[in-house]
């Protein structure tokens, strides 16, 4: 053959498309292993046309899972976000959107046994140390149940629903929750907010950028103006947070936030940051939903403060909202994120086998 297969099911997961794979099947050696998913998504080009990826961020992820490696979790999940253009892996995020897929994937492979009507599973993501709970349906003990009634803004139709409980979120990259030391910085004239809650991120005001924060996705993609001057403040900012140069990585991830226009929380826009999210990240709006609730942020102001924890925010992103249940502490000088929980859907779209070239990895 002059090709080598792997196996693969395809996925959805959350708002978010792509492989799903057993780490065992694929090169240990992370420089080959990049080599491999560059040639199966077809990163290099802008609509991937030489590869099953989908020309867009959301749709050239890949998920790696294996049995656990510590003792409290059943799956361990290691994620690469391949670039679309460029030929690129990067390897140090993690991506919640893709995770909601992790558990009926684990079930599928075998990773896992089904147990009773909702099986739960406890995944670490590898990638940043984050532990999550995961709730599948899988009726009888059998086979993953995907038709249900749960729906997500940004997906058509309606599946059965994922529950996820996520824990050990903050400084999972940077080893704090603000990474500069200042709950606020100011950098390049713009008052920001560095943080790392479940995905290191730069968040900012959209005002001080000229913005309402209620432009869409397209709309803010079409802004060079807004990317001349939000990639350089990205970068700076990524050195402070001890991050290093992070030109070419696509962490810390960049946030904007302005008032709710429809009885949310905020207005969220999410860049992941070359692009903007068509609708939100898991993990962003776990960064997002600390920077509205701690004080001292950019975030401080945008809505009421609540009177205890947990608190439900819904979060206005250009697709509709996406809700989020955090459990905090906070008194005063100090604050924390216990956990988040999220409702997800996923769905296996296809399995088999995805081909590369034997020239990239001949697996013998």
């Amino acid at each position: 053959m002059t090709q080598t297969g792997i196996p693969f099911l395809f996925m959805r997961g959350g708002t978010s498309r792509g492989p799903y794979m057993n780490r065992a099947d694929l090169p240990e050696d992370l420089d080959t292993l990049a080599e491999v998913l560059i040639a199966m998504v077809g990163a290099g080009h802008p609509i991937n046309i030489d590869g099953i990826g989908g020309g867009t961020a959301v749709t050239t992820k890949v998920a790696m899972l294996s049995r656990a490696q510590d003792d409290w979790a059943d799956v361990d999940y290691f994620f690469a976000q391949v670039s679309v253009a460029e030929k690129l892996v990067d390897f140090k995020p993690t991506c919640g959107n893709i995770l909601v897929g992790v558990g009926p994937a684990a079930l599928e492979m075998g990773l896992v046994a089904p147990k009773g009507d909702v099986t739960e599973l406890r995944v670490r993501a590898v990638n940043t140390g984050a532990r999550v709970v995961q709730r599948v349906h899988t009726p009888g003990g059998g086979a993953v149940l995907y038709d249900g009634g749960a729906t997500i803004d940004g997906v058509p139709g309606s599946a059965a629903p994922v529950g996820l409980q996520f824990m050990d979120v903050v400084g999972g990259a940077t080893g704090a929750l603000f990474p500069t030391g200042n709950r606020v910085d100011v950098i390049d004239g713009i008052r920001v907010s560095c943080m790392d809650v479940a995905m290191p991120m730069v968040i900012a005001r959209a005002e001080g950028f000229g913005l309402t924060g209620q432009e869409s996705a397209a709309e803010l993609d079409e802004s060079r103006d807004f990317y001349a001057r939000m990639e350089p403040l990205r970068i700076k900012a990524g050195a402070m947070m001890g991050l290093g140069d992070v030109s070419k990585s696509v962490t810390p991830k960049f946030g904007l936030l302005a008032p709710a226009a429809d009885g949310g929380a905020a207005a969220v826009r999410y860049f992941m940051p070359w692009n903007c999210h068509p609708s939100l990240a898991v993990t962003g709006s776990q960064c997002v939903s600390a920077c509205l609730l701690c004080p001292g942020t950019v975030g401080e102001g945008l809505m009421a403060a609540p009177n205890a924890s947990p608190v439900t925010l819904f979060l206005e992103h250009p697709m509709g909202k996406l809700e989020v249940a955090v459990d905090f502490r906070s008194d005063g000088e100090g604050f924390d994120i216990v956990s988040a929980g999220l409702t997800r859907t996923a769905r296996k779209l296809a399995a088999g086998e995805v081909f590369v070239p034997r020239s990239v990895w001949a697996r013998d």
